[in-house]
């Protein structure tokens, strides 16, 4: 089933020591970047959502933002005293090569990470929560990025349907539009008064009709929207291959422009580019 890489999903719950609440966003990219924002008595988690990052999504870049908040009376911040001597004792040294003589400021060394640590709540009891409440809001997420992959398929169904009535169109019209050149091209000999052998009119038609043959545009054309079909059924990550496969049609739009000898068959070519890259723009945020 398609899935779009835009998505966003919101979890909340309480609990006696307090409350923790998940957050995921995400935006297409070509590669899976997650990005965490981790209070940070919650550190140790940082491992165990990057894994079920990595176990349930293949692209897109993903913003997780972990709050913690405790109830009055349940925690007491504590400072690590062996964490705060080692970065003062880093700070020392850094001004041994520096010019900078101001004092160490307290309040920012408070805020530095593994400084602060809280007591009287237990540890492993809200990183078990946090874990359980992660997989409900990942669980929601990737609901909202099917129910998105949904909607865009349905639009590139929409454009591939768009496609296929225009190649039967050309396809239907050439045999018209080589007679009409097979006549005006007789038309203007007789204009011109040049006594033209009739083979030699012949061959030039042949001609005329074998720089004109788009069959094998159109028939490419046709193999190209059944393969996104079928890959839009694939289960998986498909947004690489609908790319690639946007390429080839867009390929072959050209030609069919390229060869073009009226201008019905240009403007077909015109309104099959465009009906091209409106895929293609929906396509780069399918996962």
């Amino acid at each position: 089933m398609t899935q779009s890489m835009t998505a966003f999903a919101r979890k909340e719950a309480s609990y006696s020591w307090g409350s923790l609440s998940w957050e995921l966003r995400a935006v297409n990219h070509r590669f899976l970047e997650p990005q965490l924002k981790i209070h940070e008595a919650l550190r140790d988690i940082e491992p165990i959502v990057r894994d079920k990052l990595r176990s349930t999504l293949s692209r897109g870049k993903v913003e997780c933002a972990l709050r913690f908040h405790a109830e009055a009376g349940t925690a007491v911040i504590e400072i690590d005293q062996q964490r705060v001597a080692s970065v003062v004792k880093a700070l020392e040294q850094i001004k041994t090569h520096s010019s900078d003589l101001s004092p160490i400021d307290p309040l920012a060394l408070l805020h530095y990470p593994g400084v602060q640590k809280s007591a009287g709540i237990d540890t492993d009891a809200v990183l078990a929560a946090a874990t359980e409440l992660l997989d409900a809001t990942l669980a929601q997420f990737i609901e909202a990025r099917k129910r998105e992959g949904v909607e865009l398929a349905k639009m590139i169904e929409q454009r591939l349907d768009a496609i296929d009535q225009i190649v039967a169109e050309v396809r239907g019209l050439m045999p018209q539009i080589l007679q009409a050149q097979r006549e005006n091209l007789k038309q203007r000999v007789e204009q011109l008064g040049v006594d033209l052998d009739p083979e030699r009119l012949e061959q030039e038609v042949v001609m005329l009709a074998q720089k004109a043959d788009v069959a094998e545009e159109l028939d490419r054309l046709e193999t190209h929207v059944k393969e996104v079909r079928r890959a839009l059924t694939q289960r998986g990550p498909v947004g690489r291959r609908l790319d690639f496969l946007m390429q080839e049609l867009n390929r072959e739009a050209n030609t069919l422009g390229s060869k073009s000898i009226v201008t019905s068959t240009t403007a077909c070519s015109v309104e099959l580019k465009v009906l091209i890259e409106q895929m293609r723009e929906q396509i780069q945020n399918i996962e």
